[in-house]
């Protein structure tokens, strides 16, 4: 509703905030995904966004806590990265049949990678739309990154709810055991 799921200045810092105060009380995270990426932009740029970012990034990685993603729609770029995922040590990723997840949106690798043969075509927005769609159906469809071990799980959307505490109930007693510091190197 707002953004499209676009990750701002402002949300970044809250998620942050919101992380780091539930591992601070071991209130486990359960994120629930639909994000296309970080807003980009000299507003945003102004406004602190790769210093935001970061500290989103930071927060998820550094946390203890049980945690537990769902991937609802969208999931692209860093703020996939940031949002849960197996890159930052989410315990479990589920996924919904319709996800679609990628460290770019089909339209911007298209552009790049089929960008002679878009041009070369007769009708170029057919051939554009074309390469999409096999882009997305190939490489961005769920299956396609679980085959890779980023999703431990595709569910039933029905199913999300029990699914999420049979894994919170699995991971009640988790220890992580991390190296000893003083405190942990946060962006400021």
């Amino acid at each position: 509703m707002h953004l499209a799921g676009g990750i701002d200045t402002f949300a970044a810092e809250k998620a942050a905030r919101f992380i780091r105060f539930c591992d601070s009380f071991n209130i486990p995270l359960v994120y629930l995904v639909s994000t296309p990426a970080y807003i980009v932009g000299s507003v945003q740029e102004r406004a602190g966004m790769i210093f935001r970012g970061a500290t989103l990034l930071h927060a998820t990685s550094e946390a203890t806590v049980p945690k537990v993603t769902v991937i609802l729609g969208w999931a692209y770029a860093g703020a996939y990265i940031a949002m849960g995922s197996k890159y930052l040590s989410a315990d479990v990723v589920f996924a919904w049949p319709t996800a679609e997840i990628g460290l770019v949106a089909a339209e911007g690798v298209v552009n790049v990678i089929y960008r002679k043969e878009i041009a070369a075509a007769a009708n170029p927005e057919e051939e554009r739309r074309k390469r999409e769609e096999e882009f997305k159906e190939t490489f961005m469809k769920v299956y396609y990154p679980a085959s890779y071990q980023h999703v431990d799980d595709v569910i039933d959307p029905k199913d999300t709810r029990t699914t999420i505490i049979r894994a919170l109930e699995n991971l009640k007693f988790k220890s992580q055991k991390l190296p000893w510091k003083k405190h942990g190197n946060m962006p400021l």
